[in-house]
């Protein structure tokens, strides 16, 4: 039995559809009952958790080959980032409570950063995690491609993208959300002993302008990114309701001066098979969607 977290959404839809086609039994982990009923009609048992409640979580991995833990984004946490501090000592109390064989959780390139920013509340969830007596897998994925979702309406409707990541010109370590699920499927059905991190991206790295190249070669159309000025961020996402803004500057920051990088580099990270261009394809057709992760 494989314990699933985050089934409603891309990664963790992926992770269970995988299994499911390998005729491996899931156990589909929701906060809510009614989303775990697809899951249910799929043959899945269902177990309610939240990612806060430690009692829970170890009731839903009980039993269990192996889990699958993805947190849910926040992408504005508070100073000193609290709430995954929090989460860390939950997930470990119920590890270590419920035992499985194995666990894969999904992190993120730049886990191993020094330097706060927002994706170190991965950082410090690894370090809770870190010497559990549970065989474990810290997945490191990229900048999710999936993340263009919402350059499709500008794309097509001004011809404008706003890109936060700079240069235009500098390749960006990005993977698709279907190869971070596949692949951690596979590794929740290897053996291994201890920690180990393996680091994914996708078959090749991307500059912004080919963001606007693609969509303009899918869309018939003229596209082009634009720089948004460094100056002008922390104004601009606080007025989209940021309360604490730092942290995700910060993590941009990381990209465009090269420092959140997989630790062990473009040669040492494993390489995924969805290409940039089926991903925009995808999301150009489903921009009506209304379940977006």
């Amino acid at each position: 039995m494989y314990a699933i977290m985050g089934v409603t959404g891309q990664i963790g839809g992926v992770v269970a559809r995988t299994l499911l086609a390998a005729r491996q039994p899931v156990r589909a982990v929701v906060r809510d009952a009614g989303k775990g009923q697809a899951w249910a009609d799929r043959g899945c048992e269902v177990a309610l958790a939240t990612i806060e409640d430690a009692v829970s979580l170890a009731a839903a991995f009980q039993g269990t080959e192996g889990v699958f833990v993805l947190v849910p984004p926040n992408f504005d946490p508070r100073p000193e980032f609290p709430e995954a501090h929090a989460i860390g000592v939950a997930l470990r109390s119920a590890l270590e409570a419920a035992r499985p064989a194995r666990v894969v959780y999904l992190s993120t390139i730049g886990a191993q950063a020094g330097q706060p920013n927002l994706l170190s509340q991965h950082t410090i969830i690894e370090r809770a995690l870190g010497d559990l007596p549970v065989s474990t897998t810290f997945l490191r994925p990229a900048w999710f491609m999936e993340n263009c979702r919402w350059d499709v309406a500008p794309a097509r409707e001004q011809g404008v993208i706003p890109s936060f990541l700079q240069p235009l010109d500098k390749p960006v370590p990005m993977v698709a959300t279907a190869d971070i699920g596949r692949v951690a499927a596979g590794l929740l059905q290897e053996k291994w002993s201890g920690r180990r991190v393996v680091e994914l991206e996708g078959p090749q790295r991307v500059a912004p302008n080919e963001i606007a190249s693609t969509f303009a070669k899918l869309l018939g159309r003229p596209v082009r990114m634009e720089a948004v000025p460094r100056e002008s961020w922390e104004g601009l996402f606080k007025s989209q309701g940021t309360k604490n803004p730092l942290p995700r500057m910060q993590m941009l920051d990381g990209f465009n001066e090269g420092w959140i990088e997989f630790e062990n580099g473009e040669a040492g990270s494993q390489k995924g098979s969805v290409a940039l261009e089926s991903v925009l394809k995808a999301l150009i057709e489903g921009e009506g969607d209304a379940d977006a992760n």
